[in-house]
């Protein structure tokens, strides 16, 4: 296994913005004598997109997962927007928007019906619901498909309508895990277009084992292998990514 690299000391993304949208310290997640996390220390600026690279098993979603309250750690420090997501798990989960890799929908209520449901879920005020889900729906060119019920949606469809409803409450922090899985050609660029789209206004950590949506898709990219972060780039100082990758792993 190769020594961590880090091109960069952590928080000089966040630098001017105060605090980092994400920050890990030392974080570790064991099942017994299992270790999915060990020891991650890691920051995430305000406004980028920042990817998680690794094979299945890397612990990806397991960070993940420990972001949106699923999981706790076992040890080390995690927060969000300065929430810690041990102490203030609800302000944490205030702050995000979470699309698990198999997004559950209501296959029974048609989009909007299931939108606005979401939302109302999200804590938006009922008097403002109207107005979050005709912003969801313009965002993400939803409105052919509003009145249909979501079991009866292709993939690419049914993976805007789960980012929908992440965006539901225009969270501050949005979680993808492997966002473009079982996607068609096209489906992934436009995919890859809209994350990149909500760069800036949010902070996007998305996950994925295919190095070239990683590398078209955000600013900086962290490996996991077997649990360990092995380092860290930004993608414009990273001419080969694959180079890089194949000489940490």
């Amino acid at each position: 296994m190769a020594i961590l690299s880090i091109d960069m000391p952590p928080g000089d993304i966040a630098a001017g913005t105060g605090l980092p949208a994400i920050s890990a310290i030392d974080v570790s997640k064991r099942y017994g004598a299992v270790s999915a996390l060990e020891g991650l220390t890691l920051e995430v600026g305000r406004g980028e997109v920042f990817g998680l690279l690794g094979p299945n098993g890397s612990g990806k979603t397991t960070l993940m997962r420990l972001l949106a309250g699923y999981l706790l750690p076992s040890a080390g420090r995690l927060t969000v927007m300065g929430h810690d997501t041990t102490t203030d798990s609800l302000a944490v989960r205030r702050c995000i928007g979470y699309v698990p890799e198999a997004a559950p929908l209501y296959r029974q209520m048609r989009v909007g019906e299931f939108l606005a449901f979401m939302a109302r879920l999200r804590g938006v005020p009922e008097r403002n619901v109207k107005g979050a889900v005709a912003v969801v729906v313009d965002r993400l060119t939803l409105s052919a498909v509003l009145d249909k019920p979501t079991r009866a949606l292709s993939r690419g469809y049914r993976q805007r309508v789960a980012l929908a409803q992440a965006l539901i409450h225009d969270p501050d922090i949005l979680i993808l895990d492997e966002p473009t899985n079982g996607l068609d050609p096209r489906q992934i660029i436009e995919m890859r277009q809209l994350i990149r789209s909500l760069a800036g206004r949010h902070t996007v950590l998305m996950s994925s084992h295919i190095l070239g949506e990683v590398e078209k898709t955000c600013d900086r990219v962290a490996v996991l292998l077997d649990g360990s972060l092995l380092g860290i780039r930004r993608i414009a100082d990273t001419p080969d990514l694959e180079a890089w990758f194949l000489s940490l792993t």
